[in-house]
């Protein structure tokens, strides 16, 4: 079995493809947890963040990983396809 690409990743690519996800993993944070200062303006108080949290951030760095690399390779190869998830706790990520 061979790859596709018959050389890994360069520097510049690895920096743009973490940049898209720590932005993603960033934008799920906000949504799992806060309903106010999102961007950090102020210093966090009890009332920025919600009462009742929906999604969890366990699945949602996996999730947001996956899509960012099938985004990479659809892109590359210009793939017609659909990154399918389940329901559930990772609605954040796929959000983001």
């Amino acid at each position: 079995m061979t790859a596709n690409s018959p050389d890994p990743l360069g520097p510049d690519e690895l920096d743009r493809l973490d940049a898209y996800w720590r932005a993603a993993n960033y934008l799920s944070v906000g949504q799992i947890y806060l309903r106010d200062n999102a961007l950090l303006e102020e210093p966090l108080r009890p009332e920025h963040v919600k009462p009742r949290l929906l999604g969890h951030w366990g699945t949602t760095p996996g999730l947001n990983f996956v899509y960012v690399h099938l985004n990479r390779v659809i892109k590359a190869q210009d793939l017609d396809m659909v990154y399918v998830c389940g329901p559930g706790h990772g609605g954040p990520g796929m959000l983001a």
